[in-house]
């Protein structure tokens, strides 16, 4: 370009970091020009990013091989609030990164899109220089890196982007967006005003809990409106299946209730005696078999529902007690428990899994482990948890049929609460899982909402923890077969099951059975995935800790 010509696009021009824009002139095409020196060296920043490689594999060797042969740019822009920020130049690695571009799959770019047209609807019309497109394109390749390519499926397109926003939320939170290739440098410095913070995480957080119901209201190729023909076509094609789909929705919103209703109750317990504890628990109960005598209709139906989770709750509580006074269970706390097991397919039955494990009795533990797996369809089975907002892939067509056939009482053998402990129960927790009670450090505090009580108990999904302790259980009874099938499903729920809401505390669990099997580089790969899915109140942060001090003293 002339100096003339350069001159005059300067003028006219807008400067998007190293890029003048010139955008909306009649006749004329927009246009991004870049002022660049080409360097022919891979940046000795850059280089320890080919020695990296996440839970992915993404990128492949071979496309780092081809990355590192590119070269690089040293364009003119500065970092964002530095005194010489206009005297400072940066090295753009523009080529690479096209490489990876061109190595995406179509499921991967339509994530990239959606969010692309998500940032133009809902956050550049009111906060128009803070979130750029090329920020969101280091976060899908973060997430790319580290994912299982497995995820990203057409049909798990929603998750993936609910991932991609999920990521990008933290990285706003925390005002940091490390570039994909050379990691110290921050893309978020200085965009985020401290003024518009609350409000782009708050549309955020909207988009990401709307379960996909935002897309809707997109214009960007009127995708908002196509998207709504499609839905229309659909529950017209599928409108002998009504009946399925409603007793479905219904029968997972009792459950999702019962779930809520216990955990209310719980918090008031959750710093309680022993005694104080029973004594609440007891109460309840008793109160609850009353109005089951004096009610009918859903009433009753409501009472049959709800006092059996506090039975066992109640036997758990119990059961901790005479562990910390005799180091056995009492009849009575079996008895308690007992009168609760058939809440739903597993947690109950978990919960006396853990009790015998924790007393040392694993013959007992093996049966009601291998009976609760026995009983846990992964076709129909759906797992239930109210702990938080997570944005949920669709329901199983087999829970939906079964739905149909049966009253409420279907919630016995097609829902999978997740297991939870309280403070009051820890002698019949795993030492393992007791670390969750302690996920929080001062700095984290600050950082949990109104409704993350759940965060000073021992919470894990019911699949994750079936496979944990069956791996614990065989693994002292040495049936070495059975004991790598366990762990074998461990890992492939944690990495295939897409409605876990405990996910990081299911990879805290396996990364202490990486480290009983001697797989300590595997152990903190997976803590460093839960730190992924849950930066700050994460137990797996004490586990880092503790597995490299104790690589340090062996050393």
């Amino acid at each position: 370009m002339t100096e003339i010509a350069a001159a005059s696009f300067y003028g006219r021009g807008l400067r998007h970091g190293p890029a003048y824009a010139e955008q909306g002139q009649p006749g004329f095409n927009d246009i991004d020009i870049v002022f660049a020196f080409p360097c022919t060296s891979w940046p000795l920043q850059a280089r320890q990013w080919l020695d990296w490689q996440g839970v992915g594999q993404w990128p492949s060797d071979l496309m780092k091989r081809y990355c590192s042969s590119t070269g690089c740019f040293a364009v003119g822009v500065g970092s964002k609030g530095s005194e010489n920020e206009e005297l400072e130049w940066r090295i753009s690695t523009s080529l690479a990164e096209r490489c990876l571009m061109f190595n995406l799959d179509i499921t991967q770019i339509r994530c990239y899109v959606l969010m692309k047209m998500i940032l133009k609807t809902f956050i550049k019309p009111y906060f128009e220089d803070t979130i750029s497109s090329f920020m969101c394109k280091t976060v899908l390749f973060h997430c790319i890196a580290n994912t299982c390519l497995n995820i990203w499926r057409e049909k798990h397109l929603l998750v993936c982007l609910s991932l991609c926003l999920s990521v990008l939320y933290k990285s706003i939170l925390n005002e940091n967006c490390p570039h994909f290739i050379i990691s110290g440098n921050n893309l978020m410095r200085g965009h985020i005003p401290h003024e518009s913070k609350p409000y782009i995480l708050e549309i955020l957080n909207y988009i990401i809990n709307s379960e996909g119901r935002a897309l809707l209201g997109i214009e960007c190729d009127s995708l908002g409106a196509r998207l709504q023909l499609k839905l229309s076509n659909l529950l017209f094609g599928f409108e002998f299946k009504t009946n399925d789909i409603i007793s479905g929705h219904l029968l997972q919103l009792t459950a999702h209730f019962i779930h809520f209703k216990i955990q209310e109750c719980l918090i008031e317990i959750t710093n309680s005696s022993y005694e104080e504890a029973i004594q609440t628990l007891l109460k309840d109960i008793f109160k609850l078999a009353i109005i089951y005598d004096q009610s009918l209709g859903l009433d009753k139906t409501a009472c049959s529902l709800l006092a059996p989770q506090f039975c066992t709750t109640l036997g758990s509580v119990l059961g901790s007690y005479n562990i910390q006074l005799f180091n056995a269970i009492s009849a009575k706390a079996f008895t308690w428990i007992s009168m609760g097991l058939n809440t739903d397919v597993s947690s109950s039955k978990l919960k006396l899994a853990s009790m015998l494990y924790c007393i040392g009795d694993t013959q007992r533990t093996e049966i009601v482990l291998r009976d609760t797996e026995a009983n846990y369809d992964l076709n129909i089975v759906e797992p239930i948890c109210r702990c938080y907002s997570f944005i949920k892939q669709a329901t199983r067509r087999g829970f939906f049929a079964i739905s149909n056939n049966h009253n409420v009482e279907a919630i016995q053998y097609t829902t999978a609460f997740c297991v939870t402990f309280l403070p009051c129960e820890i002698n019949c927790v795993p030492h393992e899982l007791r670390y969750e009670m302690f996920r929080s450090t001062q700095e984290d505090l600050p950082f949990r909402g109104i409704l993350d009580f759940w965060m000073d108990w021992a919470v894990v999904d019911s699949l994750p923890y079936l496979y944990f302790l069956q791996y614990k259980t065989y693994s002292n009874i040495q049936r070495h077969q059975e004991k790598q099938r366990a762990l074998f499903n461990l890992v492939k729920t944690i990495d295939q099951e897409p409605n876990l809401a405990h996910r990081e505390t299911a990879l805290n669990l396996l990364g202490q059975c990486m480290e009983q099997e001697d797989r300590a580089r595997d152990a903190l790969h997976c803590y460093l995935l839960s730190l992924n899915l849950r930066e700050r109140n994460n137990a797996a942060k004490l586990h880092i800790c503790r597995l490299l001090s104790t690589l340090v003293n062996d050393y």
